[in-house]
């Protein structure tokens, strides 16, 4: 028993270093595909780099957590459609030689925590009921680290897992990020596509040219989006939320409309992009990681970092088209 408990010891620890030099900077950096993809439960240095290019290609990931999920495979397959390659695998040679050539910037980088990153204020919790939200002063980040993550598009468990050990809340601290491109892209929009069936959204150029690519979770069986085509009305970043009792979303009990500040965690997260339909609109979320996993009440939610990507290039006039069933059926 006791040369059992030993070994389970010694195999635990010898596993560790292994985990951290796949996941150490160059690595990553210089990741290459193999004759397999990636497996799609676990963090992967050639995932995360296919992520931050895809990322970088302004065909959003959405959270980069290093895992060849749902979304992933989302922006690789449109990825690949734009580009007139196969796509019916999530990540063959041809789209990783494509992907590969978009930049040589390593996608792993060093970072030093700034006084701001760490400032502050933070919440100590996000109220799980919406209406005990209206009494805050603003709905922040909870943790220097929740606010580090998403400043680089990043899941909070990838961003632990290439810094074992740090805390994230001390400035002038060394870290290694996810090196996305954090200046704000100059896009044409002329017309935004709402896939309602493969839950995303597409931006195309007044020429009809595709230009971004976003996952999103659009609508509910209890709060459908709306079909058809509208326009942008507004376009608003770090927007108040106004709960409208006519809404009657699930969970919330009471009668009286009430607005909820502004901030990160916000219901409708750090953008929004007002629609012509009343009431409905592109925005941001407070949990990134629940794009396209998880209902929305008839809106059409992206990551914060996406809705501000496009929210900061459309115009008031915009074109925003719902694709229904029929329609994903005949592009399939």
């Amino acid at each position: 028993m006791l040369r059992l408990f030993v070994a389970i010891i010694l195999s635990g620890w010898l596993a560790l270093p292994a985990l951290g030099a796949r996941l150490d900077a160059t690595a990553i950096n210089n990741a290459e595909l193999g004759s397999r993809p990636p497996a799609g439960d676990k963090i992967d240095p050639v995932t995360i780099k296919a992520q931050v290019l895809l990322d970088r290609a302004l065909f959003s990931p959405g959270e980069i957590d290093g895992k060849l999920g749902e979304n992933a495979k989302k922006a690789l397959r449109a990825y690949a459609e734009a580009n007139s390659l196969a796509a019916d695998k999530p990540l063959t040679s041809e789209i990783w030689t494509m992907l590969s050539s978009t930049s040589k910037d390593p996608v792993i980088a060093e970072y030093t925590i700034s006084a701001n990153d760490v400032k502050g204020p933070f919440l100590k919790k996000i109220p799980a009921k919406m209406e005990a939200m209206k009494d805050l002063k603003a709905l922040s980040y909870t943790s220097p680290r929740e606010a580090i993550a998403e400043k680089f598009h990043m899941s909070e468990g990838l961003l632990a897992a290439l810094n074992p050990g740090k805390k994230f809340d001390r400035a002038g601290e060394s870290i290694f990020v996810t090196n996305v491109t954090n200046k704000p892209a100059r896009l044409a929009v002329g017309r935004i596509e709402v896939d309602k069936v493969r839950q995303t959204v597409k931006a195309f150029d007044p020429s009809g040219a595709q230009i971004a690519f976003f996952p999103a979770t659009v609508g509910s069986e209890e709060k459908p989006t709306p079909s058809g085509s509208f326009k942008v009305v507004s376009a608003d970043a770090n927007p108040n939320y106004r709960y409208n009792p006519n809404y009657k979303f699930k969970g919330v009990k009471t009668n009286k409309p009430f607005t909820i500040k502004p901030g990160p965690n916000n219901p409708v997260g750090s953008f929004w992009i007002g629609l012509s339909a009343e009431g409905y609109g592109l925005h941001g979320t407070p949990n990134p990681s629940k794009v396209s996993k998880a209902e929305s009440h008839g809106c059409v939610r992206l990551t914060n970092w996406d809705a501000v990507l496009l929210g900061s290039n459309v115009k008031k006039g915009t074109p925003v088209v719902f694709v229904d069933q029929s329609q994903a059926d005949q592009k399939s």
